[in-house]
């Protein structure tokens, strides 16, 4: 006879729960998607350069990833309950700051207190839907914070820009204040303190540092090393040693020292091992899309920050729809054929969009993201139900924070390896292209004839000339740019189906 949770003792029903610890967890990633569509509005206003205002956005995350493997460790020291409202109150502090900013240092220093509080919610919410949902549910579970995390990230950018560009970037902050108010209530009323008997010593300071200055360094040379050539640059390739020497210590040390802030022992779960390999293999699917499509949308085809978000709400749509049909089969169905499935339909998608041309219509966006928000549900809820249900409970915090800090690292790469092959590839097609731009080539002839014929009727044969010149070789770098495009979306359908069979390597239970 199974028996029964503290919750259900004190009959909290689950929705109740899954609101109060989900509703704070989803602004806390608005906090990062929602904020890049202002960053021209902040520079404007703060009178900065485009890069010294993206330190808003990369301090967030250096804070957020910071905070995710001590997420076990500080609610094992503070219980759940006081940390899930001490963490929203940290939150809310940070986004009093962000909007009354005075100046771009004082904003910038809101973000890092925003990302400090944001930062545990994402593995503690997803801890505590694995402990209050019985073991038949866990994929309904686990499809709830899929959802939350896809909606968030694809909204995002959509609100920010309703808000931006109806109010004012402030108000992408001042919306974070009534919903944490609320949530602090709803955890206060709905959340209990976990029951484990794990014991923690004191903190780890050598551990943290060391995590503080691998991340920190990483991600300044994501954010910068396009900008300054990547390893042609002394100071990055430095700075990427460094980060390289820190996360070896990092794990090293947490692997030796007795009372480590987190345990990378849990990876000898080889269910979460495998489940963390493919639960960011998702992610990156995930991340890369939602960078390069409003990327590809905006520099060629002329959409601005809502239409660029209108063009992914069908994923949306789609997250939702197919949560519960997801939700339902892993009830009765293999999983890992569910997370095959899941693999199979984000390489198709991601290979349709392999397609696209200068000519396409906003409608053609709509059933690849239908199929990516059904391939990424179909993996992500499998995935993530085996990885977690074989951790011990006591350690499904700091299992999540690890779980959820391998994902963040991993986004982060991807949406710089997307901008730089994007890059990359632009300027090799480039290279090929421009090569049939000389007057042997007969079809160039004939077009850079027919457009010096229009311009002179308008202005004299030199100018004519120079401005159909210019109009062919802008239609070439916008050529360029398209197939960059099409060749990043081709490799990353190539590695979908190079995730599908480790699938299969998950070990089920036979009950």
């Amino acid at each position: 006879m199974r028996t029964k949770s503290l919750y259900e003792k004190l009959n909290i029903p689950l929705w109740l729960i899954t609101i109060s610890v989900m509703l704070p967890t989803v602004f806390s990633m608005l906090a990062t998607s929602s904020v890049n569509v202002a960053i021209p509005y902040i520079a404007g206003q703060f009178g900065s350069t485009r890069d010294e205002s993206n330190w808003v956005v990369t301090s967030y995350m250096i804070a957020h990833a910071i905070m995710l493997p001590i997420t076990g460790w500080l609610e094992v020291r503070f219980t759940r309950r006081k940390l899930l409202k001490a963490i929203s109150i940290i939150f809310a502090l940070g986004s009093i700051i962000c909007f009354m900013a005075p100046s771009l240092n004082v904003l910038i220093i809101g973000r890092i207190i925003q990302g400090i509080g944001g930062g545990p919610f994402m593995p503690l919410s997803q801890a505590i839907l694995m402990q209050v949902f019985p073991k038949h549910l866990q994929a309904t579970a686990m499809g709830i914070f899929g959802l939350g995390m896809m909606v968030s990230a694809i909204v995002g950018p959509l609100l920010g820009g309703v808000l931006v560009e109806h109010l004012s970037w402030q108000w992408i902050f001042i919306i974070n204040i009534p919903v944490i108010v609320a949530s602090v209530v709803m955890i206060h009323c709905n959340v209990m303190n976990n029951t484990s008997t794990m014991k923690i010593a004191g903190f780890d300071a050598i551990g943290f540092s060391a995590l503080i200055l691998w991340l920190l360094p990483m991600q300044t040379v994501l954010d910068k090393g396009s900008q300054y050539g990547w390893f042609d640059c002394r100071w990055i390739c430095w700075l990427s040693g460094f980060a390289v020497c820190s996360m070896v210590f990092f794990i090293v040390w947490e692997l030796e020292y007795k009372n480590a802030i987190t345990d990378f022992r849990i990876f000898k779960n080889w269910n979460f091992f495998i489940g963390t390999i493919l639960g960011s293999g998702v992610n990156t699917i995930a991340y890369m899309t939602l960078s390069a499509l409003p990327g590809f949308v905006q520099s060629l085809m002329g959409y601005n920050a809502q239409l660029a978000g209108l063009s992914l709400s069908s994923r949306a749509v789609s997250c939702i729809i197919f949560m519960v049909i997801v939700s339902k089969l892993c009830e009765f169905v293999d999983n890992r054929i569910i997370a095959g499935i899941g693999y199979v339909l984000l390489a198709i998608s991601t290979f349709s969009f392999t397609q696209l041309n200068l000519e396409v219509s906003f409608t053609y966006f709509i059933l690849p993201n239908i199929i990516l928000g059904a391939g990424i549900m179909f993996a992500f809820i499998p995935i993530t139900k085996l990885a977690l249900s074989t951790v011990q409970k006591e350690k499904l915090a700091l299992a999540t924070g690890l779980h959820s800090l391998a994902k963040c690292v991993i986004t982060a790469f991807t949406i710089s390896i997307t901008n730089a092959l994007v890059t990359a590839f632009s300027q090799v097609h480039q290279n090929y292209l421009i090569a049939n731009l000389h007057t042997n080539n007969m079809p160039f002839v004939i077009k850079l004839s027919a457009a010096v014929a229009k311009f002179s009727k308008y202005l004299p044969d030199l100018t004519a000339l120079t401005k159909a010149n210019g109009t062919i070789y802008r239609q070439m770098l916008s050529q360029a740019k398209l197939m960059s495009y099409v060749d990043v979306f081709a490799i990353f359908a190539l590695l979908c189906f190079i995730f599908i069979p480790l699938c299969f390597m998950f070990k089920v239970s036979k009950d």
